[in-house]
């Protein structure tokens, strides 16, 4: 790697964290979003960090769809174009809620495992 070149960061998620960060990003935001809103919004949250690809973005959205998690409508963006805008179902925000507590469980498991054993 040259000089100017930065670091390559690995930013994969977890199966199923992409559905628990989009149902997150319409939970917090309160308003239906579209699509770009929602990849931009989970950008920006995880200070570029976590970046959404149309191509995982929009198949997650219709997952959520079809289990009922979010009600998709259309309407105009702000820029004047027809798009879809996605808001939370209260099903969906149950399945929230059960997905951030199976999270936070898995996460606390890796973080366990990740801190120096004893005697290190």
């Amino acid at each position: 790697m040259g000089k100017s070149e930065a670091p390559e960061v690995k930013s994969d998620l977890l199966p199923g964290t992409l559905e628990m960060l989009i149902l997150r990003a319409l939970e917090r935001n309160g308003d239906p979003l579209h699509g770009y809103a929602v990849a931009h919004y989970i950008k920006n949250v995880s200070n570029q960090v976590l970046q959404v690809e149309e191509g995982s973005l929009y198949p997650a959205l219709q997952r959520l769809a079809l289990k009922g998690w979010v009600k998709a409508e259309w309407g105009q963006s702000e820029n004047n174009r027809r798009a879809r805008f996605y808001r939370l179902t209260p099903s969906g925000r149950r399945e929230l809620q059960k997905e951030v507590a199976d999270f936070e469980r898995m996460l606390a498991g890796i973080l366990r495992l990740m801190r120096p054993a004893p005697g290190e």
